[in-house]
């Protein structure tokens, strides 16, 4: 039997159903199932990724956390993937506790998520953001500060995490600079329900990024060089420098865009996406707002990153990550991860509140 928890009670575990208030996010071709179910069998609450996982995978890679772990857990989707339709109602039939989602879906998505007891998590980097997630529906909302992976805002999770603490009233999640017990400490000490973490949990023995790959993020010792570029995407998205990325800014818009067209049709084939679906798509973000040249390469991350992240080539593709790469040597198990974490978090708290027995040996 797991001994009992000293953090201070998160509502974040009550709505979650974990352990401990600590999630691990859906990364693209790294959260499968068997990191969600490590996480969730060693306390934590994790979401499959999938975004990136084709229609015909999708419920068996469901069933197989099934098969893994007796605890709840989430799944991430983005409303304009193909198969959104098929997330909702997977997620509906196989009653999972949680999504996660980004450009997200509308208020009538949300209410019947809602009517099925589906927790919303949106993330979001801004507060307005938030604001507007709060207003459709969100149960629970994770702030990504700038220090976070993939894409990500402008704001320090210092300064927006204390924003988004003071003017919404749903349960916080941190995220974006998170990887140890300090920062868990740290998270509750300023109102948060819990920690959000991606690159900490890439960076375990479950990970399925092949070894080449997770060398890279080993040798990343520079924050400085762990930086946000738009040359993938056109969105700020955060990455470890690699020749491949350095080639991408330096190619010039023609090269970028010849590079969005290959992997937009790649793209294509992954997903079994038909042409009408892709220009259909390319409209709808063009009515968001997108530019056109932002809408074009927005199939570049998936293809980019699964070269480095499934074939292991990490100098042919792109890798997303935290800062917290720079600072991070060992890949732990995710259940000496986790306890790890909730040990410190438990030590560091218990400094600033004396506990009953310290206060009796001062009197």
């Amino acid at each position: 039997m797991p001994s009992v928890s000293r953090l201070p009670y998160s509502p974040l575990c009550t709505q979650l159903g974990c352990r401990y208030p600590i999630v691990q996010t859906a990364m693209g071709w790294v959260a499968d199932a068997k990191l969600v179910a490590a996480t969730c069998n060693a306390g934590g609450f994790g979401f499959l990724a999938a975004a990136t996982i084709t229609s015909d995978r999708l419920e068996s890679e469901i069933l197989k956390v099934r098969a893994l772990t007796e605890r709840p857990f989430g799944i991430n989707f983005h409303m304009f993937q193909p198969n959104a339709q098929q997330v909702i109602d997977l997620t509906i039939k196989h009653k999972l506790r949680a999504v996660s989602y980004g450009r997200g879906p509308d208020a009538k998505t949300i209410a019947r998520f809602k009517q099925a007891d589906v927790l919303c998590m949106p993330t979001v980097g801004a507060l307005k953001h938030a604001q507007k997630a709060v207003e459709l529906g969100a149960d629970i909302i994770t702030v990504q500060g700038a220090e976070g992976g993939g894409h990500t805002g402008s704001v320090p999770t210092t300064l927006l995490l204390p924003q988004v603490l003071d003017t919404v009233k749903v349960p916080v999640v941190a995220a974006g600079g998170f990887f140890n017990g300090r920062g868990l400490a740290a998270a509750l000490a300023y109102g948060a329900a819990g920690i959000a973490m991606g690159t900490r949990f890439l960076m375990t023995a479950e990970s399925p990024v092949p070894r080449a790959t997770l060398q890279r993020y080993l040798d990343a010792k520079d924050p400085a060089k762990i930086r946000a570029s738009t040359a993938v995407d056109g969105m700020p998205q955060r990455m470890i420098d690699n020749p491949y990325l350095l080639r991408l800014e330096s190619g010039g818009l023609l090269h970028r865009l010849l590079v969005a067209l290959s992997s937009a049709w790649q793209w294509r084939a992954h997903t079994g996406m038909s042409i009408g679906h892709m220009l259909r798509t390319a409209l709808s973000a063009l009515g968001e707002g997108d530019s056109a040249i932002q809408t074009m390469m927005a199939a570049n991350a998936p293809v980019l990153i699964q070269r480095a992240m499934v074939e292991g080539r990490p100098d042919e593709g792109v890798l997303p990550s935290g800062q917290v790469a720079a600072v991070i040597d060992s890949l732990p198990s995710v259940a000496e991860l986790i306890a790890g974490i909730v040990a410190e978090a438990e030590a560091r708290l218990a400094t600033l509140v004396p506990q009953p027995e310290q206060l009796a040996s001062t009197a």
